[in-house]
């Protein structure tokens, strides 16, 4: 006795369904890593299909098949496009969205002491297909430490810091290297950060941060330089958020440049 397929029957609407899907799904991913190396993670999934106006429903079932099958294979930016091909080949749709949020974490060393720790950073794989073409962004948040330059200038003594996010979203049609970007992040603000810090590393961290002092316009406008002399990079979006620790609000900037 054969089964009903509801999803397939008609509708007599006719209203289009931007997007439709699944969302929230936690599922073990691996990062390809710049030293050749694989890093096991753990991801948050949305995916969705555009559906037709005369179409009643999508396959839920098969956004996990996909998610599934994706076991053993490594997410760069070119397996992020091939599964966006693939999964418009398998719902049997026009156009589809997917985006992966996951934790990378990476080994720093401290500047003085040399003791290693690990850093977690906020890593984002989102992508679109239409037309057979799929476009794919990367976003990473990175914290690092601020400091005011001009709370440097008027004061006798010190000059206030905070810890602040930077927030670089990258369109790329190639595999780059997430590390890479990452200390390009680190090296425009005051100093990075470090899970594990001794006393002769603290000392070095505070007085880099007083050398270099940085406005949030001063951080994206670094940053955009680097970018627009990378011909790897065809769209940006760099953001830089001050966590105020003499203000009970954040000082922003934000820098988008299109292709």
């Amino acid at each position: 006795m054969a089964i009903i397929d509801v999803q397939k029957r008609p509708d007599s609407r006719n209203i289009p369904i931007n997007q439709v899907g699944i969302k929230d799904v936690r599922y073990p991913i691996t990062i390809q890593l710049q030293d050749g190396n694989i890093q096991a993670t753990v991801a948050t999934y949305m995916m969705t299909v555009g559906l037709p106006s005369d179409v009643k429903g999508t396959h839920m079932s098969r956004f996990m098949e996909l998610i599934h099958n994706q076991q053993g294979k490594a997410y760069t930016v070119l397996t992020f496009k091939q599964l966006l091909t693939s999964m418009l080949t398998l719902l049997e749709a026009d156009c589809g969205r997917i985006q992966i949020d996951f934790p990378l974490f990476l080994k720093k060393a401290a500047p003085i002491s040399g003791v290693e720790s690990l850093m977690d950073y906020h890593v984002s794989f989102s992508g679109s297909i239409e037309h057979n073409k799929p476009q794919v962004n990367i976003t990473l948040l990175v914290p690092v430490t601020s400091l005011c330059p001009c709370s440097k200038e008027i004061s006798e003594y010190s000059a206030h810091n905070q810890r602040s996010h930077l927030t670089l979203t990258l369109g790329v049609d190639e595999n780059i290297a997430l590390e890479e970007f990452i200390v390009l992040l680190e090296k425009q603000a005051s100093c990075d950060l470090f899970g594990i810090l001794k006393r002769s590393d603290e000392k070095y961290v505070t007085e880099r941060a007083y050398e270099h002092p940085k406005f949030v316009e001063d951080v994206v406008r670094d940053i955009a330089l680097l970018l627009d002399a990378d011909p790897r990079v065809r769209y940006y979006k760099i953001e830089s958020e001050n966590f105020e620790s003499i203000h009970n609000h954040s000082a922003y900037a934000m820098i988008e440049k299109n292709p």
